[in-house]
């Protein structure tokens, strides 16, 4: 633990729990510690990217923003899975739904993330890396889902490097291989967590649909996506 507080992380030993849900978004991170937490503490305020410690239903959980981008997401979880011995991070995140059975609000499991990323090239492998969700949390997470009710479609997402890309086609591609849905993260994370032999999962909902118009304004992105937060803070 001597690596800690780390440049991007102010936590102190022991102020982390094992299980860590991470929103893209540091205002969600609050949102979730402010409606589903108790005994809350904030252990970090370092570039605004909030993180916050509390109790849900008796287990300890963490969350805390993981920012935007492979970069952003990978210092954070890098740093997170090696420096503060977390064991699970849930990435729960907004996404552009790409497939036609997928629409707004609906909530995607990444069971493998697809990427234009050159993120995997740090590990000198010889040959193509393929990131996918730890097995025990994504069937959890479904079986959880199930319980409640709540819709939801497992397979394949595209973690993205660009979002204003120049090329004007390139999701009509991914659509055509089975590619449920569009983000930024989630690729990075899986790798990060197979390097650390750590576990991971990305949930999704959906706040948008590029081919047919649908959209979420930017408020009810950070404040209406319960359904999936409650699927993450069963997983603790």
């Amino acid at each position: 633990m001597s690596n800690t507080p780390t440049p991007h992380n102010a936590a102190k030993e022991g102020e982390i729990a094992k299980t860590v849900l991470m929103p893209g978004d540091p205002l969600r991170a609050k949102f979730i510690a402010d409606t589903f937490l108790t005994d809350v503490i904030c252990f970090n305020t370092v570039r605004n990217m909030l993180g916050f410690t509390g109790t849900y239903k008796g287990k300890r959980v963490s969350v805390m923003g993981g920012g935007m981008g492979m970069p952003s997401v990978g210092i954070y979880t890098y740093e997170l899975f090696h420096f503060y011995d977390v064991e699970n991070i849930i990435r729960i995140g907004s996404a552009g739904g790409i497939a036609e059975n997928v629409h707004v609000r609906d909530v995607v499991i990444g069971m493998g993330a697809c990427t234009d990323s050159n993120y995997a090239s740090q590990y000198h492998l010889p040959g193509t890396f393929a990131p996918i969700a730890s097995y025990d949390l994504l069937s959890r997470a479904v079986n959880e889902a199930e319980r409640l009710n709540i819709r939801t479609k497992v397979g394949n997402i595209l973690s993205s490097d660009v979002f204003y890309g120049d090329d004007g086609d390139a999701l009509a591609k991914w659509k055509k291989m089975g590619v449920l849905a569009v983000e930024m993260e989630a690729a990075a994370l899986y790798m990060n967590a197979a390097r650390a032999g750590k576990n991971a999962l990305c949930m999704l909902t959906i706040s948008d649909c590029p081919f047919t118009g649908e959209a979420l304004p930017a408020e009810e992105r950070q404040t209406s996506f319960t359904q999936m937060m409650e699927i993450a803070l069963s997983l603790a």
